[in-house]
C-alpha cells in the first residue's frame, strides 16, 4: 500500500494536472444572483460526477429545485459505520459586477503570476478542486481507510444556503452525516516577523441582511414641493450610517492568543483600535481581523427607487448588510438600528437573519489533525495555531447545528498572500501554491482522520 508520502509527492508530480481541473471548473458560469432562477449549479455537479465517475467513484445529485443540484460523494471505510470526515464546499459564485475592470474574462481561468484568476476561482473552487483530486489520489492509489470519507459540494451558499447545504440539512440528513467536517471559512496565514500563524475557523459571525424603505409622496418633479422626496431621508440614513459607531468588544478567545502575533498588549475595548492602528503600519491583514472581530459591522450594500426622472419617488429601499458577533441577538441590533435612524422621518425596516452565530469547540481531534496535515502540506514545523472566528458565514452554520465538529481551513500556502484572493471581488484568482498544499492538506487530513493504508 502506498505510504502518505508517497501520496503527497503524487501531488507535486499533478500539479498541471490540478490546475487544469481548477480551471475547468471555474469556466463553468453558476453565478448566483440570489433571484430564482438563479445558480445553474447543476451543470457544474454533472461535470463532477462525470469526472468522478472516470476515476471510479460513484456520487449522486441532489436538487430541491431543477438546475441547482447538490452533489454528495462517499469513499467507504472498512467499519461501514457513518463516514468520518466530510469535505465541505459550494459550487456557486457570485455576480461580477463590472467585467470591464477585470484584467481577464471572469470565466476564462487564464494563469497569470502563478495566479489562477477567474470568477470562483478563489471562492469556493479552489477548495472543491484540492478535495476531488485528494479523494481521485484515494481511489488511484487503492487506498483503504478504516473509515469513511464523504464530499459534499452545496448549491446557494451565496444566498442561505436554501437550495443547498440548508435544504439537504432539513430534507435529507443521512447525506451530511459524519463525525468531523472541514469546509471554507479559515485557514489564513499570518506572519509576523519570522513567526507563521494560523487561523483555524472555529466559528463564525452572524449575518443579516436588513431591508429599510423610506416613504414619501410622490408628486411632479416641476412643483417637487408638493409632494415629499424619500430620497432625502435615505440621504440621512446613508449619513447617520456611515458615523455609526459600534461598540467595542474584545471578549473571544480569539483574543487571547495575539501574543502569538507579537502584540503586548491585553485588547480591552479602550485600546483595541489603538492595537489596530499599530497592526495596519506593518500587518494590514491582521488589522483587518482584529477590526472584523471585535465589532458589529453595518454596511449599505443596495439602493432602489424612483419609478420615472421626472417624478418625485415616494419610496427608496436601500438594504444593508450586517455582521454580528456571537452574543450580539437579533434584539440587540434592532436597538442599535433603532439608535442610528432616530429623527430621521418615513423610515420602517425588517431582518432577514440568514445566519445565527456559530461555533466549534478549539481543542478536538480533528484540530490536531488539521495542525498535522498542514505542516505536512507546507513542510514548516513552526506553525502556531489561534481560532478565529470567521467576518462572513459559511455552510458550516447546518453542519454545526447537527453536531458535526466543523472547522474552516482550506490549506492555503503561506507565501500566498490570502489578500490576492479577492474573493467577491474584481481580479478574483488563487495562487496555483495554495491549489497544490491544499490539495497535500486534504489527503493528509483523510488519511490522518479515516484510517488511511
Amino acid at each position: 500500500m502506498p505510504s502518505l508520502q508517497s501520496l503527497l509527492d503524487q501531488v507535486d508530480q499533478a500539479t498541471n494536472e490540478i490546475v487544469e481541473f481548477h480551471q475547468s471548473l471555474v469556466r463553468i458560469p453558476t453565478v448566483n444572483t440570489g433571484f430564482m432562477p438563479t445558480g445553474d449549479e447543476t451543470k457544474v455537479a454533472v461535470y463532477i460526477k462525470d469526472w468522478l465517475a472516470k476515476e471510479g467513484i460513484d456520487s449522486q445529485l441532489l436538487a430541491r429545485d431543477e438546475g441547482r443540484d447538490n452533489i454528495i460523494s462517499v469513499l467507504p471505510g472498512a467499519d461501514h459505520e457513518k463516514t468520518r470526515l466530510m469535505y465541505m464546499s459550494h459550487t456557486d459564485v457570485v455576480p461580477v459586477e463590472d467585467w470591464d475592470k477585470w484584467r481577464f474574462d471572469p470565466f476564462s481561468a487564464e494563469i497569470s503570476g502563478g495566479r489562477i484568476y477567474g470568477r470562483g476561482a478563489s471562492d469556493c473552487k479552489a477548495l472543491l478542486a484540492s478535495q476531488l483530486m485528494a479523494m481521485a489520489i484515494f481511489k488511484r492509489n487503492d487506498v483503504r481507510l478504516s473509515h469513511g470519507l464523504r464530499l459534499v459540494s452545496g448549491a446557494d451558499e451565496e444566498h442561505g444556503g436554501r437550495w443547498g447545504f440548508g435544504w439537504l440539512a432539513d430534507n435529507h440528513p443521512e447525506t451530511l452525516e459524519s463525525e468531523f467536517a472541514v469546509n471554507e471559512g479559515g485557514g489564513t496565514p499570518v506572519e509576523t516577523g519570522n513567526s507563521l500563524a494560523y487561523l483555524l475557523g472555529t466559528g463564525e459571525k452572524g449575518r443579516m441582511e436588513v431591508h429599510l424603505r423610506f416613504k414619501g409622496v410622490s408628486a411632479h418633479a416641476s412643483v417637487a414641493w408638493t409632494g415629499t422626496n424619500s430620497s432625502y431621508a435615505l440621504a440621512k440614513a446613508l449619513g447617520a450610517i456611515e458615523g455609526y459607531e459600534p461598540d467595542l468588544d474584545t471578549s473571544l478567545e480569539f483574543f487571547n492568543h495575539l501574543g502569538t502575533f507579537a502584540i503586548e498588549d491585553r485588547p480591552t475595548p479602550g485600546n483595541i483600535d489603538a492595537i489596530i492602528t499599530r497592526a495596519n503600519e506593518d500587518n494590514p491583514r491582521l488589522g483587518t481581523i482584529l477590526r472584523a472581530l471585535s465589532r458589529m459591522t453595518l454596511t449599505p450594500t443596495m439602493i432602489n427607487g424612483g419609478i420615472k426622472s421626472n417624478s418625485v419617488p415616494e419610496v427608496f429601499e436601500l438594504t444593508c448588510d450586517v455582521r454580528t458577533l456571537p452574543f450580539q441577538t437579533e434584539e440587540y441590533v434592532r436597538e442599535q438600528l433603532d439608535k442610528v435612524l432616530e429623527g430621521i422621518p418615513g423610515v420602517e425596516y425588517d431582518i432577514d437573519y440568514m445566519s445565527v452565530p456559530n461555533e466549534s469547540p478549539f481543542e478536538t481531534e480533528l484540530a490536531e489533525a488539521i495542525k498535522r496535515a498542514q505542516a505536512l502540506a507546507v513542510s514548516r514545523d513552526d506553525i502556531q495555531w489561534v481560532p478565529a472566528v470567521s467576518n462572513g458565514f459559511t455552510d458550516s452554520r447546518f453542519t454545526r447545528n447537527l453536531g458535526i465538529v466543523t472547522y474552516g481551513f482550506s490549506g492555503v500556502h503561506p507565501d500566498d498572500d490570502p489578500t490576492l484572493s479577492r474573493a467577491h471581488g474584481t481580479d478574483e484568482s488563487v495562487g496555483i501554491a495554495s491549489l497544490v498544499s491544499a490539495t497535500k492538506c486534504m489527503i493528509a487530513l483523510a488519511y490522518d482522520m479515516c484510517g488511511g493504508s
